[in-house]
């Protein structure tokens, strides 16, 4: 049984939320869902995700995983709000053990915080075999933007995450904490190994003003055409472009509300005693 797909692009944040399931009244995952976060009054709302959880219903699906690629620097999950609407289990690599670690400090998140991604109600091993209704999906880990990114292969499609991007935008950083340009290297011939006519789904799109906004590719476009990782380039000299274009990067403008949301699954944190709540800004940490 082949996968069927329905894209989602939220143009404030450039990000691709994705659903496969296998058949209209069937089961479903949703990948990387966003939650709609207003910078500068600090609200919150749920339209992006409101049209994910609009098509679900629309074609009678059952909600099985909430897949997250990472723990993104540039949006907020809404996996918890869709889990509370719509059921399923969020899950996301091993490696965001390590994430949390990296991040406890920086956000002074307490000894009751724990590390150990039990916020998640599964962490996926690399290779891991699990079932999408009728659908066969693998995980695969892909570290190197983060140390915890991982890809979903479903049928003849494969969820990238942030490790690849279009060919004409090349490949995502490697300077937040525990990033690596040499494991990113790595994880991406991994990808490029795969047959030639696989499908490669993207999280994010940053186009230049030529063409419209695009979230498909195949490894045999990447191979010929990625401005960063085509077939040839070595791993020394992706690690000096890769490491040369970060240097001049600025942060992601959500990057301090995303982490601290998204460490937790997406939760946000619980209300003080006055009934709000609160994200933090370490100032001059980063």
């Amino acid at each position: 049984m082949q996968p069927q797909l329905a894209s989602f692009f939220d143009p404030a944040t450039s990000t691709i939320s994705h659903v496969v399931y296998d058949q209209p009244g069937g089961q479903a995952a949703i990948i990387d869902p966003v939650l709609d976060y207003d910078a500068t009054s600090g609200r919150i709302a749920h339209g992006s995700a409101g049209r994910v959880l609009d098509f679900i219903r629309q074609q009678d699906l059952s909600v099985q995983w909430i897949l997250e690629t990472h723990a993104h620097a540039d949006h907020l999950s809404a996996a918890a709000w869709l889990q509370q609407q719509a059921g399923g289990r969020m899950a996301i690599g091993q490696g965001i053990a390590q994430v949390q670690q990296l991040f406890k400090g920086i956000f002074n998140l307490g000894d009751d915080f724990p590390c150990d991604g039990s916020q998640f109600d599964h962490l996926f091993a690399d290779g891991e075999v699990f079932p999408i209704g009728r659908l066969t999906a693998r995980a695969w880990f892909v570290p190197g933007h983060t140390p915890a990114d991982m890809a979903y292969q479903i049928g003849d499609m494969v969820f990238v995450g942030d490790t690849l991007f279009m060919p004409d935008v090349g490949s995502a950083r490697c300077d937040f904490p525990g990033g690596n340009a040499a494991m990113l290297y790595q994880s991406v011939q991994k990808l490029l190994s795969l047959p030639d006519d696989t499908r490669l789904l993207m999280c994010h799109d940053y186009p230049p003003p030529t063409r419209p906004i695009a979230w498909q590719s195949t490894v045999a476009e990447q191979k010929q055409h990625n401005i960063h990782l085509h077939g040839g380039i070595s791993q020394s000299e992706f690690v000096a472009l890769r490491q040369a274009r970060d240097a001049t990067l600025d942060l992601p403008q959500l990057i301090l509300p995303a982490i601290q949301v998204n460490i937790r699954a997406g939760q946000l944190p619980a209300a003080e005693n006055n009934g709000v709540r609160y994200l933090k800004i370490p100032l001059d940490m980063l």
